[in-house]
């Protein structure tokens, strides 16, 4: 019967040391897409009426932003719903109005139309708008940058752990991934008010506001990654 071979000491042997490093990577980047929120909201005495207005203010806001072609990447419509306000509880408790909103995501890469459809966008009744929200693609070439540099760095410091030694690196053992991803913000949060909020006004209609002068904001990519190399034997 063959014996095994004794499995591999995993901190090395004093012929074959290991050193174990940690190699780390920052960088900072532009972003490369901008994420809006738009809430669209109606309000009325009766629910199809409600309804009716809500359709008719969503679909003045999807052609708007369909309007401008492909600076507008994706366009997805979330939460709907129509609410009915009842007054105070009690025996005459009723229905006094209903309050029906429509929740959508707009994904730009072109940001120089960002600001334009923000202002514009903000100026329709009812209508609140949150953002931007910067971020990277999932496949940018950004990440992939970052643990590149994260591998280099991890063997830099381990040959100079070795040439501390007066040793040379002879192999690499293991190299472990720990992580590699946008510390800004990748997605959105949900709308929530304090966002470009106008309601309905009087009067003439006004002069179209000047676009916001919106500054893409950078982009934290960082990545980690453990690595174990066998070096030669030291000189002591």
């Amino acid at each position: 019967m063959t014996t095994p071979a004794p499995a591999p000491l995993p901190y090395g042997t004093p012929d074959t040391p290991r050193v174990a490093v940690r190699g780390e990577a920052r960088l900072e980047v532009d972003p490369e897409i901008a994420r809006i929120g738009i809430t669209v909201n109606a309000r009325g005495t009766d629910r199809r009426n409600t309804l009716e207005d809500l359709t008719h203010r969503n679909n003045h806001v999807l052609d708007l932003l369909k309007s401008y072609g492909t600076a507008v990447e994706k366009l997805e419509t979330g939460r709907f719903s129509i609410t009915p306000q009842l007054t105070e509880r009690g025996r005459n408790e009723r229905i006094r109005a209903y309050h029906g909103t429509v929740h959508l995501t707009a994904t730009l890469a072109d940001f120089t139309a960002l600001g334009e459809i923000a202002t514009r966008l903000a100026e329709l009744d009812l209508t609140q708008v949150d953002g931007p929200w910067w971020s990277l693609r999932p496949d940018s070439p950004a990440h992939r940058d970052a643990r590149q540099q994260a591998v280099r760095e991890a063997v830099q410091r381990a040959r100079e752990y070795a040439a501390a030694l007066g040793a040379e690196l002879t192999a690499v053992v293991e190299l472990a991934d720990t992580g590699a991803e946008n510390t800004g913000l990748p997605g959105y949060p949900p709308p929530a008010p304090g966002g470009m909020m106008r309601t309905a006004g009087y009067g003439g209609a006004p002069a179209p506001a000047p676009a916001l002068d919106l500054e893409p904001q950078r982009q934290t990519v960082y990545a980690q990654v453990n690595a174990r190399f066998t070096m030669s034997p030291p000189v002591l």
